[in-house]
């Protein structure tokens, strides 16, 4: 990467932290309060050290001050931190205010733009790495924005005023203090923009390792029935021991970077004490004037000792901010002037449709499909796996945009109506169900959240799936377990199709919806499909016989091709007709 990349990519990403200030807008007055009370205590901090020279001065009978009294000076000194303690608290409290409320709106609307983006998306981008984006770096943000920012107002007020006081009050040591300066500014701007860059590979590998985490536990059963527990914590293992090396990495870096700064600000504290004491023994200067001195030294050197770590965890801020943007910047599937359809009943056609999945444009998925699906028929889509079937289906739904050709219902075209308008006139009940970790009847109520209790036992008893609900203790306030674990296949599928009998879609599509089954199962959800199919378009993608012979049309697909259609009667009686070879086949297995 060149220079000017990374002076851009720098400059950049400090201009999307600022673009965070946005969510903290509606809490404007509590931060501009709490900013306005940080620089009023940090700022009354720095009478202390003044105060305190003067007391030593006047036990040591130097009384040129308005105040006389040893007792008098001390009570003044307990007054400066009694209100600068409870200025702390009011500030602390207005900032935790502020930032808790914004960074819950950061969260809120970066799940609002993932549930808006397209599938494409979904597809370019690990699970694991995307929840890390709205927990840990989210995390960051509201650290920096609570602690780390006032932290760093603080210091940078600490040290503004402290150089302008010693200034004004010892101008001999003051300029043989500013020789250390330049050379710790110098080194300070170098380790932060080194630390920014290895700390932001920190949070990409730990994002890494989250999303093993998200995938083994997805896919626990995948793992149990490998036996690959070993070979998934080794990987994970592998993960975290490189999160860590890089870590440690930034510590040392970190670390060096203190202790360099540490050892510059004390050997500089020994110096100037030494200088301070000549003029002291000379008589130029008082002893109060350099305890004056050294305090405000020393909170000038601890200011610049933090800086160095605040920056790192700015920067750290700044990969997180870029992070979440990115999310934010993506463009939603939700069109804002598309038309939205009050129904969909009408023919379904497909107008020689090409396409290629954005994450494979190598790869022709479909190649010229058309077909013509009448309002009310029952359509299969028959072939080998990868021939295209599930893509035609998600094509259908607007998952993906086409690359050529045009997809219409009733003479509209999908292109022009709304995604989510579409979408509530199709129901799908796929090969494998997802249940949400809720109760059987808010899962079911999933396809028709306003739905009455008593519209939900309707679709359950049409779906074949209420006298298993009923024999549950807590029927259907019964939890299935997160993903539906503590459901048979037989019963996840008889409550996703009564999921699908209350949403009462125009169109339904069946996904393979009995291939997993054992024959009593089948028979039973069968039985269901047969009454959610009654004066429904409906498109079935199946390869068992007893599925697709008895549909309206059936459509062959091979590589990507409509290879022959027809009915179940039609293409049997084609000699050496792919159809009849499909058949043959399933029953020889």
């Amino acid at each position: 990467m060149s220079k000017e990349q990374k002076k851009r990519i720098s400059r950049d990403g400090f201009n999307n932290l600022l673009g965070i200030f946005k969510y903290m807008w509606p809490y404007k007055a509590s931060f501009i309060i709490g900013l306005i009370l940080l620089i009023v205590s940090s700022s009354i901090f720095m009478v202390f050290p003044y105060v305190s020279g003067k007391l030593i001065d006047l036990a040591s009978g130097d009384q040129d001050w308005f105040i006389d009294n040893i007792g008098t000076a001390a009570l003044v000194l307990l007054g400066v931190l009694f209100f600068q303690s409870v200025v702390s608290f009011f500030r602390v409290v207005l900032f935790a205010r502020v930032t808790e409320n914004a960074m819950a709106s950061i969260r809120v609307e970066l799940y609002e733009r993932l549930m808006a983006l397209p599938i494409t998306f979904f597809d370019k981008n690990r699970a694991g790495d995307l929840i890390s984006r709205i927990s840990n770096d989210v995390s960051i943000l509201q650290n920096t924005f609570s602690t780390t920012l006032a932290e760093l107002i603080r210091q940078f007020i600490i040290l503004i005023t402290g150089v302008g006081l010693i200034f004004y009050l010892t101008p001999a040591l003051s300029v043989f203090m500013l020789a250390t300066f330049p050379v710790i500014i110098l080194v300070a701007i170098f380790f932060g923009r080194f630390i920014r860059k290895l700390s932001k590979q920190t949070q990409e590998e730990l994002a890494a390792a989250n999303v093993i985490v998200e995938e083994t536990v997805q896919s626990i059963h995948a793992v149990k029935s490998y036996t690959s527990e070993l070979f998934e914590i080794a990987r994970y293992g592998k993960s975290m021991n490189q999160v860590v090396k890089t870590a440690l990495r930034v510590a040392n870096w970190r670390g060096a970077f203190i202790s360099f700064i540490i050892f510059m600000l004390f050997g500089g504290i020994v110096a100037i004490m030494w200088y301070g004491a000549k003029l002291v023994q000379s008589g130029e200067m008082t002893v109060g004037d350099l305890l004056q001195f050294i305090l405000y030294t020393t909170f000038i050197g601890a200011s610049i000792a933090g800086l160095g770590d605040l920056f790192g965890q700015v920067a750290r801020a700044v990969g997180a901010a870029e992070r979440i943007l990115e999310i934010q910047d993506e463009t939603p599937e939700w069109e804002e002037k598309a038309a939205e359809s009050t129904d969909l009943k009408g023919d379904i056609s497909f107008e020689s449709i090409e396409f290629t999945y954005p994450t494979r444009p190598e790869v022709q998925v479909l190649n010229s499909i058309s077909l013509k699906i009448k309002k009310g028929q029952k359509a299969a889509l028959v072939g080998h796996s990868g021939a295209g079937k599930s893509t035609i289906v998600q094509l259908l739904m607007k998952f993906y945009p086409l690359d050529k050709g045009k997809i219409s219902i009733g003479g509209k075209s999908i292109a022009d109506l709304d995604v989510q308008s579409l979408r509530s006139h199709i129901g799908i009940v796929p090969q494998e169900v997802i249940l949400f970790g809720g109760t059987i009847e808010e899962n079911i109520k999933y396809g028709k959240p306003e739905a009455t209790h008593q519209e939900v036992v309707e679709a359950a008893r049409k779906a074949n799936a209420l006298d298993f609900i009923e024999q549950f203790p807590e029927s259907f306030e019964t939890t299935v377990g997160e993903r539906g674990i503590k459901l048979s296949g037989g019963q996840r599928q008889r409550i996703a199709i009564a999921r699908a009998v209350l949403k009462d879609p125009d169109i339904l599509i069946l996904d393979e919806a009995t291939s997993s089954l054992d024959a009593e199962s089948e028979h039973l959800v069968q039985q269901a499909l047969n009454e959610l199919m009654k004066g429904r378009t409906t498109i079935i993608i199946a390869h068992r016989l007893a599925t697709i012979r008895s549909v309206d049309q059936i459509y062959v697909l091979d590589q990507g091709k409509i290879v022959e259609s027809g009915t179940h009667e039609e293409l049997l009686a084609q000699q050496d007709g792919a159809y009849k070879s499909f058949i043959e086949l399933q029953l020889q297995d």
